[in-house]
């Protein structure tokens, strides 16, 4: 349960603050010194708040007793919000403080109202907090060890939504179901074909990649099944499709939603039977092949307007993988950006600013064709967001700070602290939280670190 520590060297108003506290349900302590203070925190991990005064000796209001214990604090819990106690003649020192963390203060006499609304908000806010933490670092773990037990081919994400995508990919891979992969176009249909097969157990077969939409009547037949010589004007020697060429493998047909009538009921009359037959030829021939599909068709929308076989799209969708386009899962937009600049240029705060801001309509394919065009074009070590050929003021939808909600990824936080060298104080900007809040993160996540000179 989260409590309140009130750290206080006047009783009365630290019994005035405990029953106020009680008297709205939220669980607390009080001490009198720092000291007594300090030993509660180490010991004691369901604080999640702390109200401190300023001083606490006799004759003192500088407020300098209250800046030291604020210091400790934040050495031993950098996470934790404390709101501090402050008479008129430090509500200088209280200021400065709040630039350099602490959640609030509050002016003798107090609000009850406003503290006790502050108090819910922050311990709302921090409880928030730590599930996101948490909750990253146990994706971030499952990442990781979802690499090291699966070959994933290079792929580059960070969202929970590819994370669960892969998870699922992976474990479907093993059997030798049928798998349809749906998404828009652009937002790496493939690649998770390529993960399937990677992991499948039949990963040392051929992998063969069909753009079965692309396919006119007249050689959809000899493309998929093959040809016998003189079955078309111009064949001399037999053709082999790609159906017997996946033999032992993975057949890949993409853009499945656009084949033709003809087409879907030959693929279908393949699936149902197991045999086909090359063009101009009556003997039956069989193969074995993995089958993944892939379409940017709503193939439900399809079959009710008659475009597509619905006997067929149950053959081909036994397991539905369904890839969300890139601004749904916009946590992969900076490790993407990294990838295809391949390390060759950096970006400068606002491109990345802005880039976050774009919608992506073309997804990964018009990402990796963006950073293509920005390596070209800039002779600059640093990118710029016109480098990238974007009408970008037209595509933005929210700023960087709202996309990164609370709290940014490790990979976010270690990304912008690249392009930005290692600055705090500029990649705290660009992250849209204070320097203190900075380095807190990177306390969380284990990023090493070192303070300049100006930042002391």
């Amino acid at each position: 349960m989260s409590k309140v520590l009130i750290i206080d060297d006047n009783p009365s108003i630290g019994s005035a603050l405990q029953m106020l506290l009680t008297l709205q349900g939220i669980d607390n302590d009080y001490c009198v010194s720092p000291t007594e203070g300090l030993e509660r925190i180490d010991n004691d991990a369901s604080i999640s708040l702390v109200i401190q005064d300023m001083n606490f000796s006799e004759g003192e209001n500088s407020g300098r007793q209250g800046r030291e214990l604020f210091s400790k604090i934040r050495q031993r819990r950098q996470d934790l919000p404390i709101i501090l106690i402050t008479a008129w003649t430090q509500l200088e020192m209280a200021v400065e403080l709040i630039k350099e963390g602490a959640a609030d203060y509050i002016a003798k006499p107090w609000d009850d109202a406003k503290l006790i609304a502050t108090i819910n908000n922050l311990m709302a806010l921090e409880s928030l907090q730590r599930e996101q933490m948490q909750r990253a670092n146990a994706q971030q773990l499952a990442q990781q060890d979802l690499r090291q037990q699966y070959d994933l081919c290079g792929l580059i994400y960070q969202s929970e939504q590819m994370q669960s995508l892969v998870e699922l990919a992976v474990k479907v891979a093993r059997s030798d179901v049928p798998v349809l992969i749906t998404g828009p176009n652009g937002s790496g249909k493939e690649k998770i074909a390529e993960v399937i097969q990677a992991n499948s157990q039949i990963s040392d077969g051929p992998f063969v990649r069909v753009n079965a939409g692309a396919l006119p009547d007249e050689l959809l037949e000899a493309e998929l099944f093959g040809a016998e010589p003189g079955a078309y004007t111009g064949l001399t020697k037999t053709r082999v499709g790609r159906f017997e060429s996946a033999d032992g493998g993975t057949l890949f047909l993409d853009e499945i939603g656009n084949m033709s009538a003809s087409g879907q009921a030959k693929l279908l009359r393949v699936l149902q039977s197991g045999e086909f037959e090359r063009l101009g030829s009556s003997q039956p021939r069989r193969c074995t092949v993995r089958l993944i599909s892939a379409t940017n068709t709503d193939l439900p929308d399809a079959i009710r307007d008659g475009a597509f076989r619905e006997d067929l799209f149950y053959r081909l969708n036994v397991i539905e993988l369904r890839l969300p386009p890139l601004a749904e899962r916009q946590d992969d937009i900076l490790p993407l950006l990294h990838r295809f600049l391949g390390g060759q240029k950096n970006l400068s705060p606002s491109a990345v600013d802005r880039l976050l801001q774009y919608p992506w309509p073309g997804n990964v394919r018009q990402l990796e064709n963006a950073c293509k065009r920005a390596l070209l074009v800039s002779g600059a070590d640093i990118l710029e967001a016109d480098d990238f050929g974007l009408d970008l003021e037209a595509g933005a939808q929210s700023s960087m700070q709202s996309r990164m909600q609370v709290e940014p990824t490790r990979q976010m936080i270690e990304y912008v602290l690249q392009i930005n060298c290692g600055v705090i104080a500029q990649a705290a900007r660009q992250l849209g939280m204070s320097r203190q809040a900075l380095y807190r993160r990177m306390d969380k996540y284990g990023i090493s670190y070192q303070k300049s000179s100006s930042e002391q």
